[in-house]
């Protein structure tokens, strides 16, 4: 008889060889301990170490385990979203491989969920192992974030969160190109609670979000729910335009009524580089909303999976539940 399964956990990979194994470990530990049927699907999104080798191994050994492996690296909220394509529990757990959230903190999401909340999202209370640097970076990430968009964001929570399966159904109905998970989770409402954690140190490897991914991360963000900053560019434009109009009057007013010499090349210089730069900053903001578009526009797949393993061992069993329990019918009915 084919069992369905209750809950999915979603982890995705880039280079975590040297963490996965204890990774897998806590999870079976944890998910064992729920008691009820579950799968983890882990993606790997394009790791160029002994990650997928060592996850395959998992699988094999494993029948809860499933593996999806791209054709390269799309992203970690592309890895995310393959993840929710695939998943078939109940309730679907999203987290990272580098256990930094704790994976105990599941079980709290689950109490929450059996409560009736369709979201749960993990709130951090305290960041171990990261520097002042990057906490005051996130700080003021999340921060501009909220205050840019129109879409109430809970502020210091990651992807880390537990889903129900009809906010899944609805996730993977936006086919958005530039996705900003936690951002759009938020956006389609339900019902949403946390619960408050302490992110641990990273246990293994390097972080795969540095500076420039994060800047990237944050326009994707500001850019995918908020048009604010081309208003500010608007209202730049006219006060700079306003601001010009009054600086000629003067200069007409000295050349005209006054003895003042005007001398001049190096206002005009500054001047100039002052609003050149400005009008080349608006240009690249207005750029990267068009960038967006084109993507949009191309409608190519958000994801190429090179191979799934865990599936097919899945669907066999599946249909040798169903030809037993036709079998069983078959004995029924004489």
């Amino acid at each position: 008889m084919t069992v369905k399964v209750k809950y999915s956990v979603i982890v995705p990979m880039y280079n975590e060889e040297e963490v996965i194994d204890h990774t897998y470990g806590r999870l079976k530990e944890v998910m064992d301990s729920a008691g009820e049927p579950y799968e983890l699907i882990f993606v790997n999104d394009g790791s160029r170490d002994g990650t997928v080798a060592k996850t395959s191994l998992i699988a094999g050994a494993d029948p809860n385990v499933r593996l999806i492996d791209f054709s390269r690296n799309f992203g970690h909220q592309i890895a995310i979203s393959a993840g929710m394509d695939y998943a078939q529990g109940d309730a679907i757990v999203v987290i990272d491989a580098d256990l930094q959230d704790p994976p105990e903190v599941i079980l709290q999401m689950i109490a929450k969920w059996k409560e009736g909340y369709e979201v749960v999202y993990g709130r951090r209370l305290k960041r171990k192992g990261e520097t002042l640097f990057k906490k005051l970076t996130a700080l003021a990430f999340y921060r501009l974030l909220r205050s840019m968009t129109n879409v109430e964001i809970p502020l210091d929570t990651g992807d880390f969160r537990l889903i129900d399966r009809k906010v899944c159904d609805v996730l993977r109905s936006l086919k958005e190109k530039n996705r900003f998970v936690r951002g759009l989770i938020s956006w389609i409402g339900f019902r949403q609670t946390s619960v408050e954690y302490v992110r641990e140190e990273r246990f293994a490897g390097e972080t795969k979000y540095p500076l420039k991914k994060m800047i990237g991360f944050a326009l994707d963000g500001i850019t995918s729910f908020s048009y604010k900053p081309l208003k500010i560019a608007t209202y730049l434009g006219f006060f700079l335009s306003l601001g010009s109009f009054f600086y000629l009057l003067i200069i007409l007013y000295q050349r005209l009524f006054t003895s003042t010499t005007i001398e001049g090349w190096t206002t005009i210089v500054g001047l100039n580089l002052l609003f050149n730069g400005i009008i080349l900053l608006l240009l690249g903001v207005i750029g990267e909303y068009i960038g967006r578009i084109y993507d949009e526009s191309k409608n190519r797949p958000l994801y190429i999976v090179r191979e799934t393993l865990g599936y097919a061992e899945q669907a066999a069993k599946a249909e040798a539940g169903r030809a037993e329990e036709q079998k069983l019918a078959g004995r029924d009915g004489r």
